[in-house]
């Protein structure tokens, strides 16, 4: 290695030149000497990819030490031999934590795109299935519907008919005019990517001349393992994300469809803890350095090693999330069966709206919230909820056509009373 690029060699981060050149310090080498030598033991190290830039020039990347690391831990807690919380292998609560991680991923995916909806008034959108009220919830209401069809999807192969498809679900109502729902971009569409706050231009995708050759590409590139040589199916799903990105074929919903895709990989290559998982959730901690990930590859000479460090490191704090997550609802719902006798008799999803109500005592619940929330039938909905009204926990009453469920007003004393 080259001794300028020597004395960086060893730290986590992926340095651009942006951050380089502060970095001078007290060494021997001057900003530029370094960037140089690093530049040139990068190149040396990389594989290309088939995707190019406008000039025709193509991404490369290589995998770094750290890369190695966050794969390795993305591989043993979520790969298809893992094994994972019981919680969500056992059938009688997996579908409660897959549909809150659909509802989550539907609601965190459309605020990173600018949609402006609160989280309680989205969920109770979903769970009551009632319609959207604006642009903020259809998008909400698209994603979720989006997420829910990518697990049928997952063994066919990508072909641009199946990423109109996925964009039509995911833009349906939500553009301007229907014509743009499902359909690439032509000549006649501009279509830039601005700074919210400044208002600068920082991406303009590749002419829409020849954008069918590429997406084709694209779809070759996820289908054929071979192409490329081993890459890592990780690699793979993470650069399907940015390369949709990068080539924005659409008027809107470039970014949920590029991370639609994100998951369509991960499970077709038996990920399938990802049908948990929600990324947009961490992104949205921090979106700037998400699109700071896109513009350091696009202004490095097409380097996916700022994306692709990003995303790993994305995908092990959300796996970590998840089970926390999961660890905090056990506890809680553990704390609730201490206190309440085994003798009443509740299933799960009771105790799950138990612990519920005694969280929110305004909460309403409805058969159509309570089926979707455990992806359950009608019937066995209805039955829950009904048993716990006549335990004198739940009030009905009925607005419009349809009952509606509340706690009563003295809860806490009655479930306190029935575990006695």
């Amino acid at each position: 290695m080259h001794c300028a690029s020597k004395e960086i060699a060893d730290t986590d981060r992926y340095l651009h030149w942006d951050e380089l050149r502060h970095r001078s310090g007290n060494s021997k080498f001057s900003a530029q000497e370094k960037w140089a030598s690093l530049k040139s033991s990068r190149i040396s190290k990389s594989q290309k990819i088939p995707l190019t830039d406008s000039q025709g020039r193509e991404f490369h990347f290589f995998l770094t030490q750290k890369m190695f690391q966050l794969l390795h831990q993305v591989d043993m807690k979520a790969g298809g031999g893992v094994s994972a919380p019981p919680e969500i292998t056992t059938p009688d609560s997996r579908d409660r934590y897959y549909i809150s991680s659909l509802i989550e991923e539907a609601i965190t995916s459309s605020q990173l795109e600018g949609a402006i909806v609160t989280r309680s008034q989205a969920k109770d959108m979903l769970r009551t299935n009632r319609k959207p009220i604006d642009e903020g919830e259809q998008m909400v209401l698209n994603n979720f519907l989006t997420m829910k069809k990518l697990g049928k999807l997952k063994d066919s192969p990508l072909t641009p008919e199946l990423i109109l498809e996925i964009h039509r679900e995911i833009s349906s109502g939500t553009l301007e005019t229907p014509f743009d729902e499902g359909r690439f971009r032509n000549s006649t569409d501009h279509v830039r990517i601005e700074d919210v706050e400044s208002g600068e231009v920082i991406h303009t995708p590749p002419s829409a001349k020849g954008l069918p050759d590429r997406i084709q590409a694209l779809c070759d590139f996820a289908n054929d393992p071979a192409m490329t040589g081993y890459l890592h199916p990780v690699i793979r799903s993470i650069i399907l994300h940015f390369w949709l990105a990068y080539e924005h074929p659409f008027i809107d919903g470039n970014g949920r469809t590029a991370r639609a895709l994100f998951y369509w990989s991960m499970l077709k290559h038996d990920f399938w803890l990802f049908e948990f998982i929600s990324i947009s959730q961490q992104i949205l901690k921090a979106p700037k350095k998400y699109y700071r990930a896109f513009l350091y590859t696009e202004t490095d000479d097409n380097d996916l090693n700022y994306f692709l460090l990003h995303q790993l490191q994305i995908l092990n704090q959300s796996i970590g999330s998840l089970h926390d997550y999961i660890a905090h609802k056990q506890a809680e719902l553990e704390s609730l069966r201490q206190t309440i006798s085994p003798s009443l008799g509740f299933n799960h999803r009771q105790l799950a709206l138990i612990r519920n109500a005694a969280k929110h005592p305004s909460a309403v619940y409805t058969v159509v919230s309570h089926r979707t929330s455990h992806n359950i039938a009608t019937q066995t909905a209805r039955t829950d909820l009904q048993e716990l009204e006549e335990k004198g926990l739940l009030k009905r009453q009925k607005i419009s056509k349809a009952f509606q469920f509340s706690p009563t007003e003295d809860f806490t004393s009655r479930l306190k009373n029935l575990s006695l």
